[in-house]
């Protein structure tokens, strides 16, 4: 076997050395392994040798053309503005004037002088309730007081012309004051049956109809009356923010099933915390001219927690991290007449949609690498499209 062995590879090695310019092709039209072996051992060596030698020449280019290819870069200038934050709550139409009119005394409803959607002032009639007689004891009363009266107004002018004696007098006058306050109390007593409105409002159900028998207690509501004119908006606001959200906050109010937007204001901040979900009550006023707005309404609020009248801010999507954690954008430097991209270490604030506001590491008019953020490296050679702007959220204010 190592004869053979030993004449096979003298023959492959001959064949190699007198055929070294034999085409691929011819290598391959002879169908022999060893020559086939051979042929591809040579072509990967001049392969190696090509690609070593494009490198070479890649190298050579690289330091000798100046016209070679740069990140293409936009720019925003870094700009001192003001910047309003807003906290993003939902809440709902509330009123102290939507109350239950219930009635004072037991009865049947013999009138019901209103109806529903009809505007009432304070202490209009609303309904009467059957007195039972007592309009009757009433008018009997009033007779005898006015008997007493009359009784009494003698006996006190015989009294002032020393006429008479002082008992009478006494007994007239202690008799009329008798009946004027049973008088009173009566129509007192009397006035319980009328159901009266409790303020200037709007009749919004009428619950009992005419006939019914009513009675005081729960269940016997009679009305509902609501007043849209004082109106406002509860919400309660986690307890982080109560030291930034008090009474004076301007708050952007938006009714989505009406396609309403106001400015209103906080008219007032709870002072006590909610153990069960760590939040306090926030009442937010609401104007209601053209009484469109209803209890129970949905309300989106937006309330100012934060300004800051001198803010750097940012597009969020420009902004890194590195494995320390640490956040940082590119801006653009000028040396030796090339834009430089540099990497900035930035702490960053409050967020407004897409944009942040930059507490440290920018400076005004500062060239930050806004699209094209993502592709540079610090210190590479970057060219910038166009002149830089400043891009402004609707969060930011001039």
């Amino acid at each position: 076997m190592r004869k053979i062995f030993i004449v096979t590879v003298t023959s492959v090695l001959l064949f190699s050395c007198g055929n070294k310019e034999q085409s691929t092709e011819a290598v391959l039209a002879s169908n022999d392994l060893a020559a086939l072996r051979a042929k591809k051992d040579e072509l990967s060596t001049k392969n190696q040798a090509i690609s070593e030698e494009i490198k070479a020449l890649d190298k050579a280019i690289a330091k000798l053309d100046t016209n070679k290819k740069v990140p293409l870069i936009t720019t925003i200038e870094a700009k001192r503005q003001k910047f309003i934050h807003y906290l993003e709550l939902q809440g709902s139409v509330q009123t102290k004037k939507n109350v239950l009119v219930y009635p004072e005394v037991p009865g049947q409803l013999i009138k019901v002088y209103v109806k529903e959607g009809q505007k009432v002032g304070k202490g209009q009639a609303l309904a009467l309730i059957d007195d039972a007689g007592m309009s009757n004891q009433l008018a009997q009363l009033e007779a005898s007081a006015a008997l007493a009266k009359t009784t009494y107004e003698r006996q006190k002018r015989l009294w002032d012309q020393k006429i008479g004696s002082e008992i009478q007098f006494l007994q007239a006058k202690t008799n009329y004051e008798t009946q004027k306050n049973a008088v009173d109390n009566l129509r007192k007593g009397i006035a319980k049956y009328t159901i009266r409105a409790p303020f200037t409002g709007i009749v919004d159900d009428v619950i009992k109809e005419q006939g019914t028998v009513v009675a005081p207690g729960p269940g016997a509501e009679v009305f509902r009356i609501v007043n849209l004119g004082d109106m406002y908006i509860e919400t309660e606001v986690p307890e982080s923010y109560i030291s930034s959200i008090k009474k004076g906050k301007q708050v952007e109010v938006d009714f989505p099933i009406l396609g309403k937007t106001l400015e209103s204001k906080v008219r007032q901040a709870g002072n006590f915390i909610n153990p069960a979900n760590r939040t306090f009550k926030v009442e937010v006023g609401v104007p209601n001219k053209d009484r469109s707005i209803k209890p129970n309404l949905t309300a989106k609020l937006k309330i100012n927690d934060y300004t800051n009248p001198d803010a750097i801010l940012i597009p969020q999507s420009i902004i890194s991290e590195n494995a320390k954690g640490e956040q940082y954008v590119y801006i653009v430097e000028d040396k030796d007449k090339k834009d430089i991209a540099k990497q900035i270490i930035i702490t960053t604030g409050k967020t407004q949609g897409d944009e942040v506001e930059v507490l440290t590491g920018l400076k005004n008019g500062m060239k930050i690498v806004d699209e094209g953020a993502r592709s540079v490296n610090n210190g590479q050679q970057v060219e910038i499209l166009e002149a830089p702007s400043t891009k402004l959220s609707s969060t930011a204010k001039k």
